[in-house]
């Protein structure tokens, strides 16, 4: 089962060449959607908008920003160092390096008919991967149900990815076990995988391609000091005193209600 590869098994019902531009109407449908994505959120509009404000802040030398970039790409991208929980943080790289795993291997055995075991085995581990990170984010660590008690069922539009992510994926490792070929299981494969891919412009798919370019504008608005404009929120500052909602609170003392701080925090 795990060295079977099984489009090739799928090939005796339907030709190669279908599968094959299946997956490029696929790659396809996930470039156009996170273009339509970036222009109706404005993200790019908002990065440049952002990178011209800094003009005039402290210029950075060439060496710097391939430092800041490299930065980006190991911490940001590749470690996932946006998250302080370690427990996400887990899940997190889980899913993602499960995913391209995933679909690296799939596109080689549907392109490949002699790929070997070596990949077969790439897409039991991708896939696998997916699923322990995705199951344990969507039961255990979601803000809204570990924070916030809200039903572990409760379903919104920003679930559709990952929902449709794990529909995908354990489809697929169900249709392979039960030694493929064309049926309902495969589907049902195909309808989950089609609404991951082509539903980008409502789900949260579009983000591993732009969240890169905000953690760069981060580091790079700290490294030329742009960040400093910037209001402070510490409660010793006259200004934010002055703005509090309650007036109890505007002349407290700066250890007060740090009681919560007993409670380790199970969000972001």
């Amino acid at each position: 089962m795990f060295t079977s590869n099984p489009f090739l098994a799928l090939s005796a019902s339907i030709a190669p060449e279908v599968m094959q531009t299946y997956i490029l109407v696929m790659i396809f449908l996930v470039a156009a959607g996170t273009l339509f994505d970036v222009v109706h959120k404005g993200s790019a509009k908002y990065f440049f908008q952002n990178m011209r404000k800094t003009k005039g802040a402290r210029p950075v030398g060439g060496g710097e920003l391939v430092s800041i970039a490299v930065q980006t790409a190991v911490v940001d991208v590749l470690a996932s160092g946006e998250f302080c929980n370690l427990r996400r943080r887990v899940a997190h790289l889980l899913g993602m390096y499960g995913f391209v795993l995933y679909v690296v291997a799939t596109a080689v055995m549907v392109f490949d008919a002699s790929a070997g075991a070596f990949w077969v085995l790439l897409w039991w581990i991708g896939g696998l991967m997916v699923c322990v990170g995705g199951y344990w984010f969507w039961f255990f660590i979601r803000v809204d149900v570990a924070a916030e008690g809200n039903s572990p069922w409760r379903l919104v539009r920003a679930d559709l990815f990952i929902l449709s992510l794990l529909a995908s994926v354990t489809l697929g490792l169900v249709w392979a076990a039960s030694g493929g070929g064309a049926g309902v299981l495969f589907g049902l494969y195909i309808l989950a995988t089609t609404v991951l891919f082509a539903g980008v412009p409502w789900s949260k798919f579009a983000h591993m391609f732009f969240k890169p370019a905000a953690a760069f504008e981060k580091r790079l608005s700290k490294a030329n000091g742009s960040c400093a404009n910037l209001p402070t929120q510490t409660r010793d500052d006259p200004a934010q005193q002055e703005r509090h909602s309650m007036e109890l609170l505007r002349d407290a003392p700066m250890d007060m209600g740090l009681g919560i701080k007993r409670e380790a925090p199970r969000h972001y």
